[in-house]
């Protein structure tokens, strides 16, 4: 069982939190460990800066203090074994800084599947991964499996994405 568990949210996405959360929360000790869920808010980029309210980050972090609090009255440990920390900044440079501020020994990451920009410009989460002082978990969403029917009409076989069954049937043709 791990005593400090970080839990990087992004409330855009609450599906994929509460992926890491429950896998966060299944990882953890009900009567010791602690659980940090952290949102970070960007840093506006300078050029949008004319354009934006002064205070929409506040705002946006005010937000996100409210999303963290609902998702923390859901999670199946005693309360004050949950806080919620909201940063500005960076994604992954704040997220490493609360693991090490929390002595974290385990960070709990969603993720979605990597698409081609991720191999090219890489993502926060194998940022942190690369990065981390402590052991990272990477929770995906299950692929789809589809079942498809070969021309031989006695095997069945599960794919995990549509190519791959084009490429077998074909091959069995």
């Amino acid at each position: 069982m791990f005593k400090s568990i970080v839990v990087p949210v992004d409330t855009a996405d609450i599906a994929l939190a509460r992926l890491a959360i429950d896998s966060a929360v299944k990882l953890a000790d009900p009567e010791h460990s602690i659980l940090t869920l952290i949102h970070v808010v960007p840093v506006m980029p300078v050029t949008m800066m004319d354009t934006m309210p002064i205070s929409l980050e506040g705002e946006i972090a005010e937000q996100a203090k409210a999303t963290l609090a609902d998702l923390g009255r859901d999670i199946d440990l005693p309360g004050g074994r949950i806080t919620a920390v909201v940063r500005i900044g960076g994604v992954y440079h704040e997220v490493l800084a609360i693991a090490e501020e929390q002595r974290a020994d385990l960070i709990v990451i969603g993720s979605h599947q990597p698409s081609v920009a991720t191999y090219l410009f890489g993502s926060d989460a194998s940022s942190i991964v690369s990065q981390a002082p402590c052991s990272v978990m990477v929770t995906r969403e299950a692929k789809p499996v589809e079942v498809v029917q070969t021309a031989d009409a006695e095997t069945t076989r599960n794919f995990s994405s549509v190519d791959a069954a084009v490429r077998a049937a074909q091959q069995a043709d």
